[in-house]
């Protein structure tokens, strides 16, 4: 395959994304508020106990409300961000996310042992990397990649939330690797705009949100839960853990997908972006793991736990999103 991919500044006008499609009375409930004036009394359902914190419908009425810290939708007024009525209803839907995670996680305290483990590469696995990396088609290759279009289109934003929470050598340690994902000063080289480059030579919308009512409600969890841990001071240990866990598991997933793409003949687009992370999520883990997690817990012991917990619902989102995706391909 071929690319004519234009320069990267006439592929993302920077424009905020179009309004969803609900997926429940939830969701449909904040989506057609968002249509209507911020300044006008709105009323919210309650979230009901015991509802599919995980499912649709929460999961993207939940992203929906944060998307208005981003980038926003277009036709809706900037002053939704800090309506008082939507954020009582997001409180809501945030507690019945985060309660779910927390009973599904097993509580640690020891984050040097969770970073050892998964600094061990498996030598094989079931997930779609290693599936794309052996006999996966062309056709699930682009839905893996319209999936993570909703993380990748804003990668590490949602971790510079973590940014101003933190002190000291934590930190300066964090910038620096923040700072090689927005390119290291050159917007050609930003992460976020190499996968807009991807996808463009795949053949595929580079509008931001353009496949969010195509994703998998596991993939708005991945998404929602680092926007969680990144909006709430409270949960600084959290997003420490979950970005270096995020660092210390993509290379190996990164270089598997770097050999689906040439076996499938893609784009040097494609396999350019996800060899770039091969090489420089290797050099962020180490940062990570001593410069900013063994930093935050010698100043702040008592966040310890809560980084692991970080790293473990990671892993817990991320094994979901996977065994779902993997049921499609494979049903």
């Amino acid at each position: 395959m071929t690319s004519t991919a234009p320069v990267a500044e006439s592929l993302d006008s920077g424009q905020p994304g179009k309004l969803p499609r609900p997926r429940g009375v939830l969701s449909k409930a904040v989506i057609e508020a968002l249509k209507r004036d911020p300044s006008e009394p709105t009323s919210f359902p309650a979230v009901p106990e015991g509802v599919d914190a995980l499912g649709g419908d929460v999961q993207l009425a939940l992203y929906v409300c944060y998307e208005l810290h981003y980038r926003g939708f277009l036709g809706v007024d900037d002053e939704w961000e800090w309506n008082t009525d939507l954020l009582a209803l997001r409180a809501q839907l945030e507690r019945q996310f985060l309660s779910c995670i927390r009973s599904s996680v097993e509580a640690g305290s020891d984050a040097e042992a969770d970073m050892d483990e998964m600094s061990v590469e498996p030598r094989s696995g079931t997930g779609p990397s290693w599936y794309l990396r052996d006999r996966g088609t062309w056709e699930q290759m682009r839905e893996y990649l319209a999936n993570r279009s909703l993380y990748h289109l804003k990668e590490a934003d949602p971790h510079a939330w973590a940014i101003p929470r933190l002190t000291g050598n934590t930190k300066a340690s964090f910038v620096a690797v923040e700072f090689d994902e927005y390119g290291a000063g050159r917007a050609d080289r930003m992460h976020q705009r190499l996968y807009v480059e991807a996808m463009h030579a795949a053949g595929m919308d580079t509008d931001y949100l353009a496949y969010i009512d195509d994703a998998l409600p596991e993939m708005l969890a991945i998404v929602n839960l680092m926007s969680l841990f990144g909006l709430h001071r409270s949960l600084r240990g959290a997003v420490v853990g979950h970005f270096a866990a995020t660092e210390i598991t993509s290379s190996p997933g990164a270089a598997r997908l770097v050999t689906a793409l040439s076996r499938l003949d893609a784009p040097p687009e494609c396999v350019h972006f996800y060899a770039e992370h091969v090489e420089a999520d290797a050099v962020h883990e180490q940062i990570l793991r001593h410069d900013v997690v063994g930093s935050l817990i010698s100043e702040h012991p008592e966040l310890e736990t809560d980084v692991v917990f970080g790293m473990r619902a990671l892993t817990l989102v991320e094994n979901r999103f996977a065994d779902a995706l993997m049921d499609r391909w494979t049903a």
